[in-house]
Parts: structure tokens; C-alpha cells; sequence
């Protein structure tokens, strides 16, 4: 979708739902010829919830909290917003039954019950072809072996729609049900080739295809306020819900504020998901073997990446550094770590024991001791250990994706709240040999924002989009050091680690 905006065409407000791991707010953003400002309006938690079944996410307290923030958001200085869109993370899915009504919270991402469904799935269609048709990295926790999971049980027996999380925050808002083609596409259930559901994957796994709503891309419009909403928030009834890429990383590059072609991106939270922008999905055997995803961009784009685990190490170790009663200030421990020794241990922020929530500092030293390496001995040589690690990894990332895609990279743009860890940022830059340009933090409500400005003749095509972030957010640029051949026995030792991957 292209729009040429009218050269004279006034700022105009739009909202912003968007929801990560363990906060979600609402924010505005006020978009024009040359502005693109955002301002947070309401930020609240998200806190999953363990019940005996397993652990959940409060879908409803979060569907409040967007709630909370449109009312806010309907008394701005500038007037209510002209448009609302909702993003969120992947995967995660609710299910409503033949009155509309939601079965159950959905589960969180998580949750150990799909503990083996890979097997049970790759029993009915095995991995290399799963992988020919949806071109979707393997993770235990993707949305067709939580529905492995699922099989047989009550709740999906009686679920007539299936709804990602954007999707069903937006079907409480206006009552529309569709499916948006970003987050679709990391479900496991897409064709990467077609970019339509795989009715045919469906019917070998058992699953049926009227459960899957009709798909929509972003720009398009998902409907208006339903009457009790605008009540309820001070909205207009006629407030529109447009449709943004709604899996936040989607969302995320749009706002990458590149200017050239030959880019690779990073986008760092609690995931940092690395990889490259491409016209076309790569659905080779080695891409297959190497655990690359081709998940759907906007405009047709696909976004080729891996997952990494990102800044859950350190989120997690703080959390137990907290509990425990010792200091978990980011920037003192940023600073300890910069001040750490150098390469002392690494690990594979990949490796199974550091993907559920605990006592991540504890199983860091047990990992590095496994491998026979000396286990950091404070806190600041375990966070030094995390960031050198997640480093090499963004390094291998980014090297085997130039090579599978047959791709040059000049440098790397690094976006979200990794973007303000100037740590991370100069060993990423060193290890990878690249610069990086870090910025901006705020990258995925920015393309939530844009998005809707495009649909409603602000901005032009992605490229329009992507000038404007360059030209009004703030950006940092780190230069590699000289250090590559210590970065490189690094890695040459990662690799030699079980459970090591790195090169």
C-alpha cells in the first residue's frame, strides 16, 4: 500500500496499543510532513499468572489497561486520535466459542505443555517439509505445537474462531474478527509462498480451517469503536481501529531507520530477533538446518531472522538479583560489567535451560561450568558474560543469514530497548565488525504509528516512512574496535562448547 500524502496535510494524532512481555502501554503519536513524536499515556503491567493447568497470561487486565490508556488518550491536548492499532508479541492465541465468548486465558508462550508436540507434528508432516511450506524457525513454543497441545481437549472442540492476541484485543474493540498477515505468519500454520493459510497443512494436522479468520495487512481497516467502548473511554463512536503489523517486531522494522539497502537489523528486548529484509522467503535445507524464519513484513516483505534469547538474561538474573536481596540497578551493573574482565565465560543464550522464568544467575554458572569454563564469580563478570555472549550470537546471526540470502551487510541497525544499552551496542559493533547505528528505542510503537499515518495520507511508501524516524528520532553510531581476533577466538570457542553454536 503506497500514499502519497499531500504536501500541506496538518499533524494528526494516532494511538498506539502496544503490549510486550511484561508491560504493555498506550502512547500517541503525532505524525506530520516533518513531526514524528510519541508520548506514553498509560503504561501498566503485564503480569502472567500460574494456575494449575499452567502458566496464563491476564488477557483481561491487559484489555483494561488498553482501556485505561484510550481514555487518557481521548482527553490529549491535541484531541482524541484519529486512528487506534494494537500490536503485541507472537505466537499466543485465545479462543472464543460459538457466542463470542472467550474459552479460557490463552497460555503463555512459556508454558512447558508443548514439551515434545514438535514430535507429534513432524509424526503427521516432518520438519523439512513443515519447514518447505511455512519457512518458520523451529521453537518449541510456535502457535501449531501449542495447538498439538490443545488437541483432543474441550476448549478447542468448541472454539469456532482462533484469534492471536492483537487480533482478539482488537475483536473487543469493534467486534471484527480478521487475522493480521505478520503475526499470522509466525503461527506455523502460513504459507510463506502464498501468504494465505495453508488449508493443506490444516487438513494433515486435524485442524479446521474455519477456526482461522479471513486475513488482513496492515493499513487495512479493522472497523470502529463498538458503542460501549466509546463510552466507556470518551472515544467518538466513529474512532477507527486500523490494522498495523501487529507482531511488535514487525511493527519494529518498519520504524528501522534505514536508508540504504544493504542493512541488517536487529531488533532487542527481551527477544532480540536479528536478521534482513528480503523481497522473497529462503526455504532452502541449510536455511532449514541453520533455523532461520521467514516471517511476513509489511508490503510483501519478509523478514528473515532468528530468534535470540536477548535481554531475558539479564532481565530474569535482576529479577533473582532483586529477590534476593542484592542490588539489580541496570546501570550499575552495566557498568560493573564494563569494567569486567574480558571473554572470561560465554554461553549459548539459546541453550533450553535459559527459556522458562528462574533463577537464570544459577543456571548461567551451571552452563558454564558444564562446559569447563570458569563460572563468573560476581555480578558484574555474569552480566559481562551476557552481553559478550548475546554479542556472538547477534554476530552468527547476522553472518549466516549474509550467506544464505546471498546478501551484503554494511551495517546494523539496532532498535528497541536493547538501543539504549551502549554496552551491548559497542560489543555487538566490535563483535560483529559492523557498525551500528542504535535507535530508536521506541522502534515499535513508532511503525504502529506509521502505519496508521500511511493509511491516512500523512506518510508515503516504507522507504518515506523510514526517512522521516532518520530525520527527527534520536540515533547513536558505535564503530568497531580493533579487537577482531579476540572476537573471533571467542566465537571459535563458543562453537567448541556443548551446546555452542556460534561461528
Amino acid at each position: 500500500m503506497t500514499v502519497s500524502p499531500p504536501p500541506s496535510a496538518a499533524p494528526r494524532t494516532f494511538a498506539a496499543a502496544d503490549l510486550g512481555a511484561t508491560s504493555g502501554r498506550v502512547v500517541l503519536g503525532r505524525v506530520g510532513s516533518d513531526q514524528l513524536d510519541l508520548t506514553e499515556v498509560h503504561r501498566f503491567a503485564n503480569t502472567p499468572v500460574r494456575l494449575p493447568d499452567g502458566l496464563r497470561w491476564d488477557v483481561l487486565a491487559l484489555y483494561q489497561g488498553i482501556l485505561d490508556g484510550l481514555r487518557r488518550a481521548a482527553r490529549a491536548a491535541d484531541g482524541p486520535p484519529a486512528s487506534i492499532g494494537v500490536d503485541t508479541w507472537a505466537v499466543d492465541y485465545g479462543m472464543l466459542d460459538a457466542d463470542g465468548a472467550l474459552l479460557g486465558q490463552p497460555f503463555h508462550y512459556r508454558d512447558s505443555r508443548t514439551d515434545g508436540m514438535a514430535d507429534e507434528v513432524h509424526s503427521r508432516v516432518g520438519p523439512d517439509e513443515l519447514y518447505r511450506i511455512t519457512g518458520l524457525q523451529h521453537l518449541p513454543f510456535n502457535t501449531v505445537f501449542q495447538l498439538a497441545a490443545a488437541a483432543g481437549g474441550p476448549q478447542l472442540a468448541a472454539a469456532r474462531s482462533l484469534l492471536l492476541i492483537p487480533d482478539l484485543l482488537v475483536h473487543w474493540l469493534t467486534g471484527s474478527i480478521g487475522a493480521e498477515e505478520t503475526n499470522a505468519s509466525t503461527t506455523g500454520l502460513f504459507d510463506a509462498r502464498t501468504g494465505a493459510w495453508s488449508t493443506g497443512l490444516l487438513d494433515r494436522l486435524g485442524l479446521d480451517p474455519r477456526i482461522l479468520p479471513p486475513l488482513r495487512a496492515p493499513g487495512d481497516p479493522a472497523g470502529t469503536l463498538l458503542p460501549h467502548v466509546a463510552a466507556s473511554t470518551g472515544l467518538p463512536a466513529t474512532t477507527a481501529v486500523t490494522t498495523v503489523a501487529s507482531h511488535d517486531t514487525a511493527s519494529a522494522v518498519v520504524a528501522v531507520p534505514a536508508t540504504a539497502p544493504d542493512f541488517a537489523y536487529i531488533s532487542c528486548g527481551t527477544w532480540s530477533l536479528a536478521g534482513l529484509e528480503l523481497d522473497a522467503p529462503v526455504l532452502t535445507e541449510a536455511s532449514r538446518a541453520a533455523n532461520f524464519t521467514n516471517e511476513r513484513g509489511i508490503d510483501g516483505t519478509i523478514r528473515y531472522l532468528r530468534n535470540i534469547m536477548g535481554m531475558w538474561l539479564l532481565e530474569e538474573s535482576r529479577r533473582t538479583w532483586e529477590a534476593q536481596g542484592l542490588p539489580s540497578a541496570l546501570e550499575p551493573l552495566l557498568a560493573e560489567a564494563g569494567r569486567a574482565e574480558p571473554f572470561v565465560s560465554l554461553i549459548d543464550p539459546d541453550a533450553p535451560e535459559f527459556l522458562a522464568p528462574g533463577d537464570m544467575p544459577a543456571r548461567i554458572r551451571e552452563f558454564c561450568l558444564r562446559t569447563g569454563q570458569v563460572a563468573p564469580s560476581g555480578q558484574g563478570a555474569l552480566v559481562r558474560c551476557i552481553m559478550e555472549s548475546l554479542a556472538l550470537a547477534h554476530r552468527r546471526t547476522l553472518r549466516e543469514a549474509a550467506v544464505l540470502a546471498d546478501r551484503e551487510i554494511s551495517h546494523i541497525h539496532l532498535v528497541g530497548g536493547g538501543s539504549r544499552n551502549a554496552l551491548l551496542c559497542r560489543l555487538t559493533a566490535d563483535a560483529t565488525g559492523l557498525p551500528v547505528i542504535a535507535g530508536p528505542t521506541e522502534a515499535t510503537a513508532l511503525g504502529n504509528v506509521l502505519v496508521q499515518a500511511r493509511s491516512a495520507g500523512l506518510v508515503g511508501d516504507l522507504a518515506a516512512m523510514r526517512r522521516l524516524v532518520a530525520g527527527t528520532q534520536e540515533l547513536r553510531r558505535y564503530t568497531p574496535g580493533g579487537n577482531a581476533a579476540a572476537w573471533d577466538a571467542a566465537a571459535a570457542r563458543i562453537e567448541s562448547l556443548a551446546g555452542g553454536r556460534a561461528s
